[in-house]
């Protein structure tokens, strides 16, 4: 048996069954009741219901495993948020063996408050919008990612065919690899970045909301870089797994994770400064600056426009 294999196996299916309640949410909900949050992220019926599936496969596998999570209960309580708890209950219950009642679904939610990992959607401003969003889980073992499951339910399966089939995950357990899987059938096939001979020749995939990472400051790079083609702007971390499977070559979020598929597909994830992200400090990755994403034999490249933009002002 492999390293994880027992992890592996019940990631795939935590992220398969929350993605897949996430395409019926959207397809379902013709008006999408979102709560917004202090920090003025929505989160929707969608991002309670992944995290209470994701939440409850690990707790039945993995009772002892913490988890960290991006939603809890809070509004779900009391007569005010009857109608979004029901949906929540309605949607989770659609795909659980063993159906959550009230007090369950509460405790579920509540159990992802680790401090420091499974979570809910990322890119809730891309599932509102129908665009691109990632339902993702990841096992952190001593600060170190060795296992990442992303689910991408509104992601085409072929890049080059944007209006076919949607619905994949990207799988990567340390040391073994990058692979894509499809909703619709299951098979997993090795993906990895793009080969790029020539920087000036690579694609910057960036995200859509600027607030997420400076527009300007990327152009910038890109000019140092000799890069002219326009660049490709998706929500959520379905960024990383565009690169990975060698859709886009370069991602930048400046400062104003994902690393292992990058990391297995044959890239280099690391801060502006160069240095890996530290995982260790739990939730705030407050040891590094900036993230920047790209194959083995650019990314020193990228690096040094990175530093030349930014510490030039």
């Amino acid at each position: 048996m492999s390293f994880l294999s027992a992890e592996r196996a019940v990631a795939i299916a935590a992220v398969l069954q929350a993605s897949r309640v996430c395409q019926k949410v959207f397809q379902k909900l013709v008006t999408i009741e979102a709560y917004t949050k202090s920090d003025k992220s929505p989160v929707t019926v969608a991002d309670f219901s992944s995290q209470a599936i994701i939440s409850t496969f690990l707790h039945k596998n993995f009772p002892n495993d913490p988890i960290v999570g991006e939603e809890d209960s809070d509004a779900l309580h009391g007569e005010s948020g009857k109608a979004l708890r029901d949906k929540v209950l309605s949607s989770t219950n659609s795909v659980l063996d063993e159906p959550l009642d009230e007090q369950k679904l509460f405790e579920t939610l509540d159990r992802g408050s680790y401090s420091g990992g499974a979570k809910g959607i990322d890119g809730t401003k891309g599932f509102l919008r129908g665009g691109q969003y990632a339902v993702c889980l990841g096992l952190i073992i001593d600060g170190h990612v060795q296992l990442g499951v992303t689910g991408c339910p509104n992601l085409p399966v072929d890049f080059k065919e944007p209006t076919g089939e949607k619905g994949c995950l990207f799988v990567a357990v340390r040391g073994q690899g990058a692979f894509q899987v499809n909703f619709s059938s299951l098979v997993e096939k090795q993906i990895s970045l793009a080969e790029v001979s020539s920087v000036s020749d690579a694609t910057f995939c960036e995200s859509v909301e600027e607030a997420h990472s400076s527009h300007g400051e990327a152009a910038q790079i890109a000019s140092l870089l000799g890069i002219t083609k326009p660049s490709i702007r998706m929500d959520s971390q379905c960024k990383y797994c565009s690169i990975a499977r060698g859709d886009t070559d370069i991602l930048l979020r400046l400062p104003v994770i994902r690393s292992l598929l990058i990391h297995e597909a044959g890239g280099v994830v690391s801060d502006i400064n160069g240095k890996p992200l530290d995982f260790s400090l739990g939730r705030t990755l407050k040891n590094n600056k900036g993230v920047v994403v790209a194959h083995s034999n650019i990314h020193s490249q990228v690096i040094k426009a990175v530093q030349q933009v930014l510490f030039s002002k």
